[in-house]
C-alpha cells in the first residue's frame, strides 16, 4: 500500500511538472488560452489514478520476478523511477483526453461531481457576452482540449522512454502504447456504432455486441493496457506479457461491468454524475442486453422507448431501473464480475509474477470491483 501512495505522489507531482512547462508554451501565444492550462489542471487533479497503479505493478512484476534475480529493486532513487512515472502519468493524461471527448459524445454535464470540460467553456462564453453559440463554442473547445491533451500524453510518455535504460524496451512499451491508443478510439465507435445500431441487429447478438465495446472502449485501456506496457518498459518476457494479459482482460471486463451497474444504480455522491445517467445517454451496455433478454415484449418496448431519454424524470428513472432489476439482470451482471475476477486471479496462479505483487493485484483487483451502490 505505501509503495502505491508514494507512487501515486509521484504522478501527480510529474503532471503537475510537466503542465508547468507547457503553460509558457500556450499562454505566451496568448493569454485568452490560459482556461486550456487551467481546465486540463482540473481534469487532471482527481481520480483514483488506477491506470497509474497498474502500470507500476506491472513493471514491479517484473522487477521482483524470480528471472529478475533476487534482492533486484527499482524503487531506489528518482532516476530509476523516472521512466515508470511518466509512463504512469501519461496514461493519466491520456484517459483525462478520453475523458473529455467521452463527455462531449455522451452530452454529458458532469464529471467527478464538476462541470465537464465543454460545459465550462460554454460558461466562459455565456460570461463573456461573445457572438453565437455558448453550445458550439462548448463542444469545439472542449474537442479541442482533448486533443491538446492527447498531444502532451505522447510527449510526456516519450519523454519517459527517452530516460529509460533500455532502448529495445522502450520501444516494446511504446508499441503497446499505440495499439492501446488504436484499440480504444475504436471502441469509442462501437460504442456509438451500438447506441442506434442495435434496433436491426439480431436479438441474439446484442449481448455479444455490447461485450464487445467493453473489451476495446474499457477493458483494455484500463486494466490490460496499463500492466503490459509497464511490463515492457521493464523488459518483460513474452510469457511474463501473456500472464499479464490474462489477468488483465478479464479484471477489465469486471471493472467496466461495475461501472455499467454504477452508471444506473449509482449514487451521485460516489460517482460524480446523476444517478441513472447511462439510462438519459441511452447506453447499450451488457446490462440493457441482459434485461431485454428477460423482459416480456410490453416491457422490452417500455424500455426501449424510454432509453436515451435526456429528458427522463427522477421517477420515470425509477421505474425503469425497477424494471432492469425485476429482469434479473443485475445478479447475472453480478454473477459476471464474479466469475471474471475469478478468472483473473486464477492466470497468476503459476506465473512468473511473484507473491508480493500478486498479492498487490488482488488488492487492486477488489478495489476496482468492489460494490458501491
Amino acid at each position: 500500500m505505501e509503495q502505491s501512495n508514494q507512487l501515486i505522489d509521484l504522478v501527480h507531482s510529474r503532471i503537475d511538472e510537466f503542465l508547468e512547462t507547457r503553460q509558457p508554451i500556450v499562454t505566451t501565444i496568448s493569454p485568452d488560452l490560459t482556461p486550456l492550462v487551467e481546465f486540463s489542471r482540473q481534469f487532471l487533479s482527481g481520480g483514483k489514478r488506477f491506470r497509474a497503479l497498474f502500470c507500476y505493478w506491472g513493471w514491479q512484476s517484473v522487477a521482483t520476478s524470480e528471472s529478475a534475480g533476487a534482492g533486484r529493486d527499482f524503487d531506489r532513487s528518482p532516476t530509476d523511477l523516472a521512466p515508470i512515472v511518466s509512463a504512469a502519468a501519461a496514461l493519466e493524461i491520456f484517459h483525462a483526453a478520453a475523458l473529455v471527448h467521452d463527455d462531449i459524445i455522451d452530452n454529458s454535464d458532469t464529471r467527478r461531481g464538476a462541470a465537464s470540460a465543454h460545459k465550462l467553456f460554454e460558461g466562459i462564453h455565456g460570461r463573456s457576452g461573445w457572438a453565437g453559440s455558448q453550445v458550439d463554442f462548448g463542444r469545439a473547445a472542449g474537442i479541442l482540449l482533448g486533443d491538446l491533451l492527447l498531444g502532451w500524453s505522447d510527449e510526456l510518455l516519450d519523454e519517459g522512454l527517452a530516460a529509460a535504460p533500455d532502448a529495445s524496451a522502450a520501444d516494446r512499451a511504446r508499441s503497446e502504447f499505440n495499439r492501446m491508443r488504436t484499440e480504444v478510439t475504436v471502441g469509442q465507435y462501437l460504442d456509438i456504432l451500438e447506441e442506434r445500431a442495435w434496433l436491426i441487429q439480431p436479438e441474439s447478438e446484442l449481448f455479444g455486441r455490447a461485450l464487445r465495446v467493453i473489451v476495446f472502449k474499457s477493458a483494455k485501456y484500463s486494466v490490460q493496457a496499463p500492466l503490459v506496457i509497464g511490463a515492457a518498459l521493464a523488459g518483460a518476457d513474452p510469457d511474463h506479457l501473456h500472464a499479464l494479459r490474462a489477468f488483465g482482460l478479464p479484471l477489465g471486463i469486471a471493472f467496466q461491468l461495475r461501472d455499467d451497474l454504477l452508471g444506473v444504480f449509482g449514487d451521485t455522491a460516489v460517482t460524480g454524475k446523476p444517478s441513472g445517467d447511462d439510462l438519459r445517454e441511452g447506453k447499450r451496455t451488457v446490462l440493457i442486453a441482459l434485461a431485454r433478454e428477460s423482459l416480456s415484449e410490453p416491457a422490452r418496448s417500455e424500455l426501449d422507448a424510454r432509453l436515451g431519454d435526456p429528458l427522463l424524470t427522477e421517477d420515470q428513472i425509477g421505474v425503469l431501473q425497477r424494471t432492469i432489476v425485476d429482469s434479473g439482470a443485475v445478479e447475472r451482471i453480478e454473477a459476471l464480475i464474479a466469475s471474471n475476477v475469478a478468472e483473473a486471479l486464477a492466470a497468476l496462479e503459476g506465473s512468473p509474477i511473484s507473491g508480493a505483487v500478486t498479492t498487490r493485484l488482488t488488492e487492486l483487483a477488489e478495489t476496482v470491483t468492489r460494490r458501491v451502490f
